[in-house]
């Protein structure tokens, strides 16, 4: 018996919230920058390096190709703690909030956790 693609059962819930974050992302990146690049260039563009990760994310999912999965995973968790880091520590750095910012504070923290659920889905299904 073949096992089910990564995308199957649970890993559904995984595609769908990297879905709507690839959606939410992009559609605040865009009207950001469309509208106020100039306040905030570096925040806007890492919104929008973010949306693209969660759509990496979300047809890597779902197509079941586990080694892009794991590395825009580990893409995604290298840029919560490296943004999430720089931006508490060097707040006038991000004058606007990024997806990622403080962890993704402004997201309830799921933009931190997703990518560690995301890492054990894929890791425990060898």
């Amino acid at each position: 018996m073949s096992e089910p693609m990564i995308g199957s059962g649970p890993g559904r819930a995984l595609v769908a919230v990297y879905g709507v974050f690839a959606l939410a992302a992009g559609a605040r990146a865009a009207v950001q920058i469309a509208t106020r690049f100039g306040e905030a260039p570096l925040a806007y563009s890492l919104s929008a390096v973010a949306a693209l990760v969660y759509l990496v994310l979300a047809v890597a999912l779902a197509r079941g190709n586990r080694g892009l999965a794991l590395v825009a995973c580990g893409v995604e968790l290298a840029g919560v703690l490296v943004v999430g880091t720089l931006s508490l520590a060097d707040p006038e750095a991000f004058p606007h909030a990024t997806v990622w910012s403080g962890y993704g504070s402004g997201y309830v923290f799921i933009p931190l956790v997703l990518p560690l659920v995301g890492l054990y889905w894929l890791l425990r299904r060898k």
